[in-house]
């Protein structure tokens, strides 16, 4: 599922090679084969790159101009607060992937531009997305998260230091179901998702998949708040699309869901997120909270069964 997950700190400082991007798309104002809505001329997407323009010096020093990058999939409830989050950027870009509710219609309004591309998993939409921005510099934010006026500082005062690094981490602040999780695991979350745009892309997974950077990770202090899930029906409408994509990553690694797999996997999940990682501590919460991280766990590994015993033309 899309819950937080285990920092991976072994790719702190790391070089790495970078997965190949779909070159042939070109930046949007140059004719890319998608759909481009531009902000009005003289509306809010012209207000708010002149007040970006007159706050773009932390210090006394100019700072990198920041393109912001916002994913989105029938995000309505999310989409304003989020862009209004992120609009002191010089660039805000949506890319949607065929929203039936009034999520484009919402970005229009505030983005400088919403781009359309069908959905194939995130990376590979994020990696489509990335070079049609405008800056060297990038910060993708989920519609369910949002930037705080101290990250935003933070982030202002990075771009503004010659001696930054090529990427940074970024803690979050969850929330499930309307409360924050402070346990479970969940205190410790964090993304990858400022960076400079020419050394780094996204890993060729479905689910869960980070920028690799070739050159210096650092990371913020400030945390990037996260409504995770506002509601079960929420929750399950995303359940099925990542168990599938969790099940095809399994497939792609090699993996195969022994008996073991299927019958332990799921128990110690549940066990390490709520008594080691202190689960407990979030009341009913937290039981609701890691029995469905568990029952992510049995379901990704019995997709992945279902792959090896179905006949192959059926498949």
């Amino acid at each position: 599922m899309a819950a937080p997950r285990r920092a991976a700190h072994r790719d702190r400082g790391r070089r790495t090679r970078l997965p190949s991007l779909q070159r042939e798309y070109l930046p949007a104002a140059r004719g890319a084969p998608h759909a481009v809505y531009a902000g009005s001329s003289g509306g809010a997407g012209d207000l708010r790159r002149a007040h970006a323009a007159a706050g773009s010096s932390a210090g006394g020093a100019v700072r990198e101009p920041l393109s912001v990058l916002v994913p989105t999939r029938n995000e309505e409830p999310n989409v304003r607060a989020c862009l209004e989050s992120v609009r002191w950027a010089e660039e805000v870009v949506v890319v949607d992937s065929g929203s039936t509710d009034r999520t484009v219609p919402i970005a229009r309004s505030i983005a400088d531009r919403v781009l359309e591309h069908e959905y194939v998993n995130s990376a590979a939409q994020k990696n489509w997305a990335i070079p049609q921005l405008t800056h060297r510099w990038v910060l993708i934010v989920d519609a369910d998260e949002r930037v705080t006026p101290a990250l935003r500082k933070e982030i202002e005062r990075v771009l503004a230091d010659p001696a930054r690094a090529d990427g940074y981490w970024i803690r979050r602040a969850n929330r499930f179901l309307g409360r924050p999780i402070g346990s479970a695991g969940w205190q410790r979350d964090k993304v990858l998702r400022l960076f400079d745009r020419t050394k780094g892309a996204y890993e060729p997974l479905h689910v869960h998949a980070e920028v690799r950077i070739e050159g210096r990770v650092g990371k913020l202090e400030e945390r990037l708040t996260h409504e995770t899930y506002a509601d079960l029906d929420r929750y399950f409408e995303k359940f099925s699309r990542y168990t599938k994509w969790s099940a095809a990553d399994l497939k792609q690694r090699g993996i195969r869901a022994s008996a073991a797999r299927l019958l332990v996997r799921p128990w110690m999940r549940f066990f390490r997120m709520y008594v080691l990682e202190g689960g407990f501590r979030e009341g009913r919460h937290g039981i609701v909270l890691c029995m469905l991280a568990a029952f992510s766990v049995f379901t990704k590994y019995a997709r992945r069964w279902e792959d090896e015993v179905r006949p192959q033309e059926d498949r």
